[in-house]
């Protein structure tokens, strides 16, 4: 991975704030102030055209008297200043840069036009640069507070990026309240140069970020993105909150930073292939950061439920259950032990109830011998605030064992009242604390499945093989002569180029011709209505299926021509298309690509029909494709086990499945000309995968 020289950014030794001010409450002046309160033991130049003290410290005038090399200029001065400013400097050696300034791309068209110049000269001169219509960035490790923020971050192992500013001082104020500790705090902002990609490059390496979390609102580069974060979440965690998943969320993004937020299927599919973990809200965010740089990974999936409490252990049973995790079947001999160390009436299966009157004794010999079961792979750990809980001696005995086990044991104190004593312990001591046993469970269930994702092999991408001479013959063909769209015929020519099968189709421009190809199949077919102006046949009740005989055959076409002049009167009807009916047992799929803006080609798989149209039973992914991704394309839908054969159906021929999709991909991969794919629908049975109707959108 190509990592960017972000040293100086992060480390500056000398700093320059272009637009101080000695007045309390402007921006200017709280960039100083910030410096000086996260202790900057380098070089401060505030500038100022007044010149005079701001903060104790002498300003200068203008940038040119500024000395050359600066490591990094915070730029709080109207967005009509920045760009002289900032190419007087850059041409005087300027490493890095801050552009606090707002009114560029998300205010319009001559905004988007000046960022883009500010980010052209950045890139000319080699300068890392950050913003514009930014926060600012702060280093807990080296004493940097570049920002205006009105709080400074407590010092922790836990990186944060985010695009919005106004996002990252509530955040602040947030983890302040709650004792949560940052090693890197970055806000984006528009990102005319720095993005999330260049900051992963370097926070993966660096040895003061055990977690990388952050909130986004579309990506720059996509595929640049999957490659750094796929590779930086091999060695941490990498956890995003995505905003902009609804129509209203991408409207309101695209307004916010001039964004485009992208299709979330996209995102969510980019997000599983390169494993980085996705928060559902803000609460999921911290509570995933703080598990993930607190607690090992679990090494199973099996849960042991430890409560004084018989009621909120079986509810955190029941929400087990939702979950991917197990509950765990404990040992004998850790049967054995609670038996003997616990009350008579107190519950030694999981959950297990220690009892309402369990002090701190009877919390930490439990905690123990639960932890000790080879069977338990994580520990979900409730309190209920009774009177006899001991509080202060309970978190601190839970404190000193989470802190050496090599499980996850994930900590809720129930209410709110009564708990805090022991909250602030387990705080101080760096551990996470749920109020209630839900969230901790979703905290075990994203470490568990990172876990299992490190695991995961590298993919290995092999293209299937193909003709590319002939493929490359039909899409230039289609192209030369203006189509946007490549399908009937062409479509199949250009599928069978890649390895596909396809049923026998042929165009009858008449009954008569109807009859004759029905005769040459063989056997019984289906009658397709063909018109260039009509794409989907269902709207006009164009596709008859099961003709067997001259007279149905002659029938159906002209009931289905007689029908299309009725209902679309302005359709050019060229006839009707005979195809071969579906091999006998097939099972209908439908695989997609559609050409993601951010992320290049996103394939799409379900079943036929209702299942993918109406229930949304479907799974993505980008390309490129391994044959095991494939596979697990195939394995995610809900109705998998429609495909393995169910209640005695035959099961359909997977590999030719996989064959299908791989060959999608590989064609989209190929031509980024083609826009959109369709393969609706693919008739797989035992012995194949066979393609019954394809359509290719061009991009012209």
């Amino acid at each position: 991975m190509e990592q960017r020289a972000l040293q100086a950014f992060f480390a500056p030794k000398t700093v320059a704030v272009i637009g101080a001010s000695a007045t309390p409450g402007k921006v200017g002046n709280a960039v100083v102030a910030n410096m000086l309160a996260a202790g900057f033991k380098g070089r401060l130049y505030p500038v100022n055209p007044k010149g005079g003290e701001i903060e104790g410290i002498a300003a200068a005038r203008t940038v040119g008297e500024l000395p050359g090399g600066i490591d990094l200029a915070v730029f709080a001065v109207p967005r009509d200043q920045v760009l002289p400013e900032f190419e007087t400097l850059a041409g005087r050696g300027l490493k890095s840069a801050i552009v606090i300034s707002a009114g560029f791309r998300e205010t319009g068209r001559e905004g988007f036009l000046l960022e883009r110049r500010l980010g052209e000269l950045a890139r000319r001169h080699g300068v890392e640069l950050l913003g514009p219509n930014c926060l600012g960035m702060m280093n807990t490790a080296h004493g940097i507070n570049a920002s205006f923020s009105a709080s400074q971050p407590i010092k922790g192992d836990v990186a944060f990026c985010s695009q919005s500013g106004a996002l990252c001082v509530a955040i602040l104020d947030w983890a302040r309240g709650e004792n949560f500790g940052f090693s890197k705090f970055v806000s984006l902002g528009n990102k005319a140069v720095l993005n999330e990609a260049d900051l992963l490059a370097y926070l993966g390496d660096d040895p003061a970020s055990k977690v990388i979390m952050g909130y986004m609102e579309n990506v720059e580069n996509g595929e640049a993105f999957v490659r750094t974060a796929r590779e930086v979440s091999r060695n941490k965690p990498v956890i995003m909150l995505k905003a902009g998943s609804s129509n209203a969320g991408a409207k309101a993004a695209s307004s916010h930073t001039g964004a485009i937020a992208g299709s979330d299927e996209a995102y969510g599919a980019a997000f599983r292939q390169c494993g980085v973990i996705r928060a559902p809200d803000m609460a999921s965010l911290f509570a995933l950061a703080e598990a993930f740089a607190s607690l090992p990974l679990p090494r199973g999936p099996n849960v042991a439920v430890l409560s004084n409490a018989g009621g909120p252990g079986i509810l955190a049973a029941d929400a087990c259950e939702r979950t991917s995790l197990h509950m765990a079947r404990l040992s004998p001999e850790t049967i054995q032990r609670l038996q003997a160390d616990l009350p008579p009436y107190a519950s030694v299966y999981n959950p297990v109830d220690i009892i309402g009157d369990a002090g701190a004794d009877r919390y930490r010999k439990s905690l123990e011998t639960v932890l000790g079961d080879p069977l338990v792979h994580a520990v979900l750990l409730l309190i209920a605030p009774t009177g006899m809980v001991e509080m202060e001696a309970t978190a601190t005995a839970i404190a000193q064992i989470v802190r050496r086990a090599d499980k996850p044991v994930v900590p809720c104190l129930l209410g709110r009242a009564h708990g805090g004593i022991g909250r602030d312990i387990l705080r101080r001591a760096g551990l996470p604390c749920h109020a209630f046993p839900e969230p901790g469970l979703r905290c075990i269930e994203a470490m568990y499945a990172y876990a299992q994702w490190r695991q995961k092999p590298v993919p290995v991408y092999e293209p299937p093989r193909r003709d590319l001479d002939m493929a490359r013959r039909i899409v230039e063909t289609a192209l030369a002569e203006g189509r946007q769209e490549i399908s009937g015929f062409a479509a199949r020519e250009l599928l069978r180029a890649y390895g596909l099968s396809t049923l026998d189709t042929t165009l009858a421009r008449s009954s008569r011709e109807a009859v004759a190809a029905a005769r040459a199949f063989g056997g019984v077919v289906a009658l397709k209505l063909a018109s260039p102006q009509i794409l989907h046949r269902s709207d006009v009740g164009g596709v008859v299926l099961g003709l067997a005989g001259d007279d149905a055959v002659r029938s159906a076409f002209q009931t289905l021509t007689n029908r299309a002049a009725r209902l679309r009167p302005e359709a050019e009807v060229t006839g009707c298309l005979v195809q071969a009916m579906a091999p006998e047992g097939a099972v209908g799929v439908v695989m997609s690509m559609r050409r993601d803006e951010q992320f290049g080609p996103l394939l799409m798989f379900g079943l036929e029909g209702v299942h993918s149209q109406i229930l949304g039973d479907v799974s993505h992914h980008l390309t490129p494709l391994s044959r095991d991704e494939a596979f697990g394309m195939i394995r995610s839908i809900r109705a998998y086990l429609l495909l393995k054969g169910l209640g005695g159906e035959p099961a359909a021929n997977l590999r030719a499945i996989e064959d299908a999709l791989l060959a999608l991909a590989a064609l989209a991969q190929d031509f980024p000309q083609i826009f959109e794919a369709e393969l609706d629908p693919v008739l797989a049975n035992g012995d194949g995968a066979f393609v019954a109707e394809a359509r290719l959108t061009l991009r012209t």
